[in-house]
């Protein structure tokens, strides 16, 4: 009997470091559409990334934090503050599908 567990515990990692960027990009795409637009550079900013074990969904312009967190602010009709924090508690049941999916795909 061969013991493989150090290529197990590569092919693990390898799949949820996966996971967790296929993760992060769905909630990219989840927040694109309901992020505030008025011309799309706040919406074109967004980036999904992942390092290791952890993985970011962020926005880079100088107005981005302050769009996310005035709920006084008027947008356009389906467009709205929050357009992070919504789509990542809205999505993170399927994040962790996705991940898993991944997961059971490299340790088949």
């Amino acid at each position: 009997m061969n013991w493989n567990g150090d290529q197990v515990d590569e092919r693990a990692e390898a799949a949820a470091e996966l996971g967790l960027l296929l993760g992060a990009e769905h909630v990219l795409q989840a927040s694109r559409a309901v992020v505030p637009l008025e011309e799309g550079t706040l919406e074109r900013s967004g980036t999904a990334t992942q390092e290791g074990l952890t993985a970011a969904v962020s926005y880079d312009t100088v107005y981005a934090r302050y769009q996310h967190e005035r709920l006084d602010l008027r947008h356009a009709n389906g467009r709205t503050a929050k357009y992070l924090e919504g789509p990542l508690n809205a999505e993170r049941e399927t994040v962790g599908e996705i991940i898993a999916a991944e997961l059971r795909r490299a340790l088949e």
